[in-house]
């Protein structure tokens, strides 16, 4: 029987979600200035009076833009070995330890930067599906590659990348309201399973 396994990563996978934790790593005193400056766009996100994929551009933006690829992936390393496995809920990293990688395949699917994300998806096996940054001549534009992957964002990307009909079971796993679209569609959908 071949599975695919979808699993949503901040909160789902993890006890934090690692955007704020890896742009507070990355440089702290620019971190609390910028969280500062954007805590009216934080208020309006939260009465949902704002766009998520601007004041998370903006946010993102503020802190990385114009450095390096190397330096943001160098520092994206450390941070992975500094948190990894301790941010990820033990019985989630039981569950992917123990999957038969004969017959499954498993897909990180996150909101998060393929920036941050990316050593996290190398270390569980699974291949990554996130919100992907726009370098230019090795450096950070502040922008994304295409949507913010939330919402029905993760479905659309999920299907370009795969073949539903290879499959005989779907399985998601999530733990907000921007994975419903994805626990829906599969055949077996799981809120906040590992909680």
């Amino acid at each position: 029987m071949k599975k695919l396994y979808c699993f949503d990563f901040d909160g789902t996978l993890t006890y934090k979600d690692t955007m704020f934790m890896y742009l507070k790593f990355y440089d702290v005193a620019k971190f609390r200035m910028q969280f500062i400056r954007h805590v009216p766009l934080f208020i309006l996100l939260k009465l949902k009076l704002a766009d998520t994929e601007k004041v998370k551009k903006s946010f993102i933006g503020s802190i990385l833009k114009g450095q390096t690829q190397e330096k943001i992936e160098r520092k994206a390393r450390e941070f992975f070995e500094q948190n990894y496995p301790r941010i990820v809920r033990e019985n989630a990293l039981d569950f992917v330890k123990n999957i038969d990688r004969n017959n499954t395949q498993s897909l990180l699917v996150t909101a998060s930067l393929d920036i941050w994300t990316k050593p996290f998806a190398d270390a569980l096996q699974m291949q990554l599906i996130s919100t992907r940054a726009e370098f230019k001549n090795g450096i950070f534009t502040g922008n994304f590659i295409g949507k913010n992957c939330n919402g029905k964002e993760k479905l659309v990307r999920i299907k370009e990348q795969i073949d539903k009909s290879k499959y005989d079971k779907i399985v998601a796993f999530g733990d907000t309201s921007g994975d419903k679209h994805m626990l829906k569609w599969a055949n077996e959908g799981h809120y906040q399973f590992f909680h």
